[in-house]
């Protein structure tokens, strides 16, 4: 049989476990390959540190010359995180005449354009499954499975470690920071977990995927995002008493008007998909024009899942699939103009849960309907609790939902509610999934 020799550069979580799968089931991804695939190199920063998979003898190494400068050695799997050094090293393994597998989505949000056109321009490919959504083979199905259909929606819970701390708040009552912790205990979150919870990581892979669906030339720090990291359980509590569940949603959809695109803690109706997803799950759901509504859902954080992408794309890059496809796509290419216009996020359409304490006194209602009113936002239903005492003063929480409405009046209407004198604290605004 022959054999296929292969790298990974990057020995963190995501490496050791590809790793484990190229050494301890090799009999099984030589019947997908039909070749072995032979690991011959691992390269880390520093040697004397404890990995998670045990290499033979002669694989580990700190010095990536000894990929670059080796010819038997055609496909590497770069997987160190962020832009830099990790920009440079895929150049070097490109110019080195190596095909690329990475699970850098981050890597790909800022510099896929460059990286995918010099890949062309060089004759080699780049596969990218690891990306976004951990084990689910997203990128393939929205790239390659469903390419007679033009996308019109995608909806997804596209980062791990922040649904993960949501459903202990929700479901297990913790607070945020204990949510945290444990995310991190469990290998879900980074030492420093700001870009999942600040809505930064769901960002990127959304601007992969509205690139991938729509041709979109979108920024991800162009798109609009909010994050979990301000989720009160305040808010959990209420949308569970209105039938909904709070999950951070990358959305994007396509009308006549142009792509939506943004990502934020939402409200989805409870009992449907995307609101019963758990824990580190992901899920997408992507609509077609032909296939209809379909729906995808699997583990999106962890080491063992975005290794299973990781070697799937080893598989496909060994057998010469992703190169027909890589050129064939011309993904991330630069030339020409966006097939899609993008939507100004203030004339975004959407319905709206509002909370807000207010004094208990008469009159407060009738002013908030009124600035609601002034910014033509219609009410659907209120919600208003018996008073509890804040900060000595005798308040009562309330609840707005709204009908669909403009961002931009949406946005209008909570700043002039929230300069109120009657209105204790900040006005929490969120849409709501329609």
């Amino acid at each position: 049989m022959p054999k296929t020799k292969v790298a990974i550069v990057g020995m963190g979580t995501v490496g050791s476990g590809v790793a484990r799968l190229l050494l301890d089931h090799g009999d099984r991804t030589a019947r997908h390959a039909g070749r072995v695939l032979w690991l011959e190199k691992a390269v880390v920063r520093d040697l004397s540190k404890a990995r998670a998979a045990e290499l033979p003898e002669g694989v580990l190494t700190d010095d990536l010359d000894e990929v670059l400068n080796d010819p038997e050695i055609t496909v590497v799997a770069q997987l160190i995180g962020g832009l830099e050094p990790a920009r440079t090293i895929m150049l070097q393994l490109l110019e080195a005449g190596k095909d690329i597998v990475t699970a850098n989505k981050a890597l790909l949000a800022e510099h896929g354009p460059e990286l995918f056109e010099r890949a062309r321009e060089l004759g080699r490919s780049i596969a990218f499954e690891a990306s976004v959504a951990g084990g689910i083979p997203i990128i393939t199905n929205i790239s390659q499975c469903l390419s007679a259909n033009q996308t019109l929606s995608l909806e997804g819970i596209l980062n791990g470690t922040s649904n993960f701390i949501v459903t202990q708040m929700d479901v297990q009552g913790m607070a945020y920071e204990q949510a945290v912790r444990l995310a991190q205990e469990k290998g879900y979150a980074e030492a420093d977990p700001t870009m999942d919870v600040d809505g930064t990581d769901a960002a990127q892979k959304l601007a992969i995927l509205a690139h991938l669906a729509f041709g979109a030339h979108a920024s991800w720090a162009d798109i609009p995002r909010v994050g979990i990291d301000q989720l009160d359980p305040e808010d959990l509590r209420f949308a569970r008493e209105l039938g909904y569940r709070i999950k951070l949603l990358a959305t994007a959809h396509l009308d006549d008007a142009g792509l939506e695109l943004h990502v934020a803690p939402t409200l989805v109706r409870a009992g449907t998909p995307l609101a019963e997803v758990q824990d580190a799950f992901n899920a997408v759901r992507v609509v077609g024009d032909a296939v209809g509504p379909v729906f995808y859902h699997g583990l999106g954080a962890g080491q063992m899942p975005t290794a299973s992408a990781v070697v799937a794309d080893i598989i496909d890059t060994a057998v010469g699939r992703t190169r027909l496809t890589f050129q064939t796509l011309e993904l991330f290419s630069p030339v020409g103009p966006p097939r899609v216009r993008l939507r100004a996020f203030d004339e975004l359409p959407g319905r709206y849960y509002l909370r807000l304490h207010v004094d208990d006194s008469p009159g407060v209602l009738g002013k908030i309907t009124g600035a609601l009113g002034r910014h033509n936002v219609s009410i659907a239903s209120v919600i208003q609790h018996e008073p509890d005492d804040r900060a000595d003063r005798n308040t009562v929480p309330l609840v707005v939902m709204t009908h669909e409405a403009p961002e931009g009046a949406a946005s209008g209407a909570a700043d002039q509610i929230e300069a109120l004198p009657e209105v204790v604290g900040n006005v929490v605004r969120l849409r709501v999934k329609v």
